[in-house]
Order: C-alpha cells, then sequence, then structure tokens
C-alpha cells in the first residue's frame, strides 16, 4: 500500500483529476447527446450523470479502501460497507424519490450519498481497529519493483473494465436508438443483471487471492482445482438462474416499472441475456486464474475480442434485423461471454503444456 501511493505522488500529476472532474461536468451535455439519448429522457440523463460525476471520487475512495481490506485477507468488511451501502441507497431512495419526487436526480443522489456514507464508515473502522493502515508523509516513497509488478498485472485489468463499460454504452446507444420503452427495458435489464451478476462476478478476485497463495506455495495443481471448483459452482448458479429467470422475466422487471410495454420488452431482453450468467462466471474464472500467474493481458484479450467480434456486433445486427423484439439483442452477451470462454480454455491448455514442457 506505501508503494502504491508512493508511485502516484511521483508519477502522476494530481493536478489532473480536478481537471478532469470539471471536464466531465461540462460534457455532460455532449456525452448524453453521443448515447442518442431519447428526448423525453435527456433532462433526466444530464441530471443523473451530473450528480454521479460529483460523486466519482466518493466511488473511488469506497474501491480503493475495499481492495485494500481484500489484500489484507479481510472480505468480510468490504461486505459490511457495501451493506451500509445498500441499506443507505434504499433509504434514500425512498427519500428523494418516493416523497421528494426526484426522479433521475434523486436515484443518483442517493447512490451517490450511500457510498459516500460507505466511505465514511470504512475510515472509522480504519481509525478504530489496529488495521496497520495510515497515511503519512513518509510513505509516499517510490518501490520501483513492486509498482512494476503491480502495474503488470493493473493495467491490462484496467483496460479490460474500461473496453467492458464502454461496450455497456454503445449496447446502450444501439438500445436508445430503438426508443424511450427499449432504452428503458434495457436500463432497468441493466440493473438486473447487476444483481444476479454478483457471484460470478465475485469469482475473480476470488479465484485470483487463492490461486495466488497457492501458486506462491509453488502448490500449482491446487491452483487449478480451484478454478475448477469455482467454475463448477458458477455452472451451476448460472444454469438455475437462467432456467428459473425464463418464467419469471416480466415480474423481475415489474418490479422496477409499471410501464406495461417496458415490462413486456424488459422481460424478452432478459431471458435472452440472462444466460451470459453461466459463461461469464466460467470466464471470471479463468481471469483470476490468470491473474494469479501475472497473465493478466490473456483477460484483457479474450475481453476485447468478444467484444469487438461477438457483444457489440451481435446487439446492433439483433437491433437491426429483430426491430420487434429485444430478445435476440440480449443473446449477445452470452455469445460474447461463449467466445471469451473458448479463448480462455485454449489459452489453459496452451499456458498448461507449456508448464509441463518446461519442467
Amino acid at each position: 500500500m506505501r508503494s502504491y501511493f508512493s508511485f502516484l505522488h511521483r508519477h502522476f500529476d494530481f493536478n489532473i483529476l480536478p481537471r478532469c472532474f470539471f471536464l466531465l461536468l461540462i460534457l455532460v451535455k455532449p456525452i448524453v447527446a453521443v448515447m442518442s439519448t431519447p428526448a423525453e429522457a435527456v433532462r433526466g440523463t444530464v441530471s443523473y450523470l451530473t450528480i454521479c460525476f460529483i460523486g466519482i471520487p466518493f466511488i473511488t475512495a469506497y474501491n480503493i479502501i475495499s481492495s485494500v481490506f481484500r489484500g489484507l485477507g479481510d472480505s468480510k468488511s468490504p461486505m459490511y460497507f457495501i451493506a451500509v451501502a445498500c441499506a443507505a441507497n434504499i433509504g434514500l431512495d425512498y427519500l428523494f424519490i418516493g416523497i421528494f419526487g426526484l426522479g433521475a436526480a434523486g436515484a443518483a443522489l442517493g447512490t451517490t450519498l450511500a457510498q459516500t456514507i460507505s466511505v465514511i464508515t470504512a475510515l472509522v473502522i480504519i481509525r478504530r481497529r489496529k488495521t496497520g493502515l495510515t497515511l503519512k508523509r513518509e510513505y509516499f516513497r517510490p518501490h520501483k519493483d513492486t509498482m512494476r509488478q503491480i502495474l503488470k498485472v493493473g493495467i491490462p485489468v484496467t483496460l479490460q473494465d474500461g473496453f467492458v463499460q464502454i461496450s455497456f454504452i454503445v449496447i446502450t446507444v444501439i438500445a436508445n436508438r430503438r426508443g424511450l420503452n427499449d432504452a428503458a427495458a434495457v436500463g432497468i435489464v441493466e440493473k438486473i443483471i447487476g444483481i444476479v451478476f454478483l457471484v460470478p462476478s465475485t469469482m475473480l478476485s476470488t479465484v485470483s487471492a487463492l490461486s495466488a497463495q497457492n501458486v506462491g506455495a509453488g502448490k500449482h495443481d491446487r491452483a487449478a482445482l480451484t478454478l475448477k471448483y469455482a467454475s463448477c459452482m458458477v455452472v451451476i448458479y448460472g444454469v438455475i438462474i437462467s432456467v428459473l429467470t425464463q418464467f419469471i422475466s416480466e415480474p423481475m422487471v415489474g418490479l422496477f416499472t409499471n410501464d406495461t410495454a417496458a415490462v413486456y420488452l424488459g422481460g424478452q431482453y432478459l431471458r435472452g441475456y440472462i444466460w451470459d450468467c453461466i459463461f461469464a462466471g466460467i470466464h471470471f474464472s479463468f481471469s483470476g486464474y490468470f491473474c494469479a500467474y501475472g497473465w493478466s493481458g490473456i483477460s484483457f484479450l479474450h475481453n476485447s475480442i468478444s467484444i469487438v467480434c461477438a457483444r457489440i456486433p451481435g446487439a446492433y445486427l439483433a437491433s437491426k434485423y429483430f426491430p420487434d423484439t429485444l430478445f435476440p439483442m440480449g443473446l449477445a452477451a452470452p455469445a460474447g461471454s461463449l467466445l471469451s470462454v473458448i479463448i480462455c480454455v485454449t489459452a489453459y491448455v496452451l499456458l498448461k503444456q507449456r508448464m509441463r514442457n518446461s519442467n
């Protein structure tokens, strides 16, 4: 942690942070225009993005603090932090949206304030516990070898996450161009997917941490078993969730809106999209395994290929040739993840052979 902050202090221009912050605020309206936001939703989208951009420092702080705790082997504290954020978010959403009627601005304000409360809670816990996590001026000293290793793994993961978010934006643009109901349906389903993906998405950090421990101890077979068991768990979870969703997709979407058209379209989109829960869980597990060995470039590669070759073109073509239904467009996500799985399995087999030959 000390070397991380020291690297930032020496090599990063912190003056760029406020510049980027104000740049985002200035570019809110152009961003909304580029996303082809329906005219009826422009005002709410501008308010939502403005408040979210203001809350970026708190969201970033929360993620950094949680990552540090996980690095110390404490995965419970981040769970408590997010529990506090969720409870606060629900209460604040009820207050701002239900009572004050602030709409999209209220939703953004609730989320931002909830993250802020979570960060404050985390800082209080750090001060009260003997965690050894303190920030002093002398800690800002560079450790080039450590940072070289961190960046070797971290940069591909950062780029990978960035491309994934860009793909979501592109798909949102495609949905927005289909009209307000389609845009609303896709937005709601993305929220649902974010919930059901909590299990698959955590496999990346879980497999990475456990496999790294085994790799460090020279127990490569146990690292492989970690990957195997994690993949089996996410497949079982994914199959159960995906099959169940086929029967209750519309009621699930109906929890977020009373609009009949949005519920109908959202049900279609969700029935296709939900199958990604299976394949994404598998490639998340492989990504964690690759990161444990320092091969995060493979994760970046398979995600980039799946986005460019399947996810985005699949969503575009489905939207173009199936204008009356969102189900084919929903299938673009699992198609992209399936391609990632194929690449991951191929890379795993080749690397295993290489490791055997080297021994």
